[in-house]
């Protein structure tokens, strides 16, 4: 018993990953389908909320983005469904001029299904969708936290799916983000009936009496000529002509829409050539403000090192001057009269201590012109002195004469 439980079990375990992987299969499958139908589509007329191919690849869509998506936890342990919404808003939040979040300021805009389809409506139109999955899928960190194993977005077919919406990228959408088709309590439904295609064959008893009538006619005799029926010929080259007319007008059509989108285009090329040129104007410009900004930097810097060494001389000058005033006032300290008393009393062949000092040139030039001033002044006073005693000597002595 024990082993036919656990055979039991490993059955169940290989059914449950067999359905998986067919429902992955089928769903990615039907997607190309649907994208290679609305590209088919998009030729004859304008794709949007109220074609059925659309509707179709929107329900695809959706069925793929909630491919086993984990639900949302509370706080009481309960998991309750959540959308594909919040793992779009989590996943691609770095994706450079994002619309999720002008998605999030819609006013008529209030469930998170409904939030999900309004933003399959916006990158369509913004022909960014496979950008939009691609970055998503980037981030493996994000997509492995709402996902369980064996989702669609954890494989590999990811990728193909990716690539193969961006064929989408080619077609003009129009939506109006304002209508009902945004209401988030009506399920995604999708529709199998398009994509498939019956190669059966009925036999009739009218097929079977026309063969019977077509071998009597070729088993005539050889000498009647069989001739064609004149009415046939005609339908036949009625229907052959209506033919070509309806390829003719359809091949006419995709011309006129392969002619506007080429408008289109070249219109899109000649604005971003007009960007493009404005930003290399705006870009010589700041390169030549940078140019002479770095210009009168070096001016300024120039002459600041000038203003420096001249402020350097003249602080050299000032120096020098202040050391030339201050050998002045020794100078005239030293020829003060009570300094010049001390040099008289002094004889005329003594020198002056020199403290175990060697005389400087200075020095001895200050002491040589010293000596000078103090022996002129005791002639001075010797001379005074005998002009003095000459009358006396000669009011003394009258009476004698000198020999």
């Amino acid at each position: 018993m024990a082993s036919l439980g656990v055979g039991l079990h490993l059955i169940r375990k290989r059914g449950a990953v067999r359905s998986a992987a067919v429902e992955r299969r089928n769903l990615l499958t039907v997607c190309r389908f649907s994208v290679k139908t609305l590209l088919d589509r998009s030729c004859f007329e304008t794709i949007d909320d109220s074609s059925p191919e659309f509707i179709n690849f929107v329900s695809i869509l959706e069925h793929i983005l909630n491919h086993r998506l984990k639900g949302q936890t509370t706080w009481f342990g309960y998991e309750s469904p959540r959308s594909f919404w919040d793992y779009i808003k989590a996943a691609c939040s770095k994706v450079p001029h994002n619309c999720i979040r002008s998605i999030e300021s819609m006013e008529n805009v209030r469930s998170s299904r409904a939030k999900g389809r309004a933003w399959i409506r916006v990158v369509l139109m913004e022909k960014r969708l496979s950008e939009y999955i691609s970055s998503a899928l980037r981030d493996f960190k994000t997509t492995r936290r709402f996902y369980e194993d064996g989702a669609i977005m954890l494989g590999e077919e990811a990728g193909l799916l990716a690539d193969t919406l961006i064929g989408l990228n080619t077609i003009d959408f129009s939506f109006c983000l304002k209508g009902d088709g945004l209401d988030g309590s009506c399920p995604a439904v999708i529709d199998y009936t398009p994509y498939l295609k019956f190669t059966q064959k009925y036999v009739s008893a009218d097929s079977i009496s026309s063969d019977e009538e077509e071998m009597r006619t070729m088993g005539s005799s050889g000498s009647e000529s069989s001739t064609p029926d004149k009415t046939a010929t005609a339908a036949s080259i009625f229907t052959e002509q209506s033919n070509l007319v309806s390829k003719c007008k359809r091949f006419e059509q995709k011309y006129r829409l392969a002619l506007e989108q080429k408008g289109y285009l070249e219109e899109l090329v000649r604005l971003r050539e007009a960007q493009l040129s404005e930003a290399v104007s705006h870009n010589k410009a700041l390169q030549q403000n940078l140019a002479d900004t770095h210009l009168s930097h070096t001016l300024e810097k120039e002459q600041l090192e000038y203003i420096i060494l001249e402020l350097q001389d003249q602080l050299k000058s000032f120096q020098s001057l202040e050391q030339l005033s201050a050998d002045m006032s020794l100078s005239q300290t030293s020829l003060e009269p009570s300094h010049t008393l001390s040099l008289e009393a002094r004889p005329t062949g003594t020198q002056w201590p020199h403290q175990d000092k060697e005389e400087t040139p200075s020095l001895r030039g200050l002491c040589g012109s010293l000596t000078s001033v103090a022996s002129y002044k005791s002639l001075a006073s010797l001379k005074s002195s005998e002009c003095l005693a000459s009358p006396a000597t000669e009011i003394s002595s009258p009476g004698i004469t000198p020999s």
